[in-house]
């Protein structure tokens, strides 16, 4: 699902908003998860997951089409651990 087909689906569900507001609401939470991210913040929904920031170390990495080694500078990746329910739900109601 893609973030048009969420405010469409949310839209759908919720006739009562405007599709514009639904928009806004999408791109607001959107927004604050992001901007949370950004200030190395974890960011948790309870029953879904966590987002949070993970740091990864430069490396010497190599150039795929070439094999010369490349130098990989250090940088901050975002990071998702699925929450209990989300994982319950996917393994058919058992927990791995």
């Amino acid at each position: 699902m893609i973030k048009s087909e969420l405010i469409q689906e949310i839209a759908i569900r919720h006739p009562h908003l405007f599709h514009r507001d639904v928009e806004r609401i999408v791109n607001t939470v959107f927004d604050e998860i992001t901007g949370a991210m950004a200030e190395e913040n974890r960011v948790e929904l309870r029953g879904f997951g966590a987002f949070s920031v993970k740091q990864r170390d430069a490396r010497q990495g190599r150039n795929p089409r070439t094999g010369e080694p490349v130098k990989v500078e250090a940088k901050r990746v975002p990071f998702f651990k699925t929450g209990k329910e989300l994982r319950e739900r996917l393994n058919g109601g058992k927990d791995v």
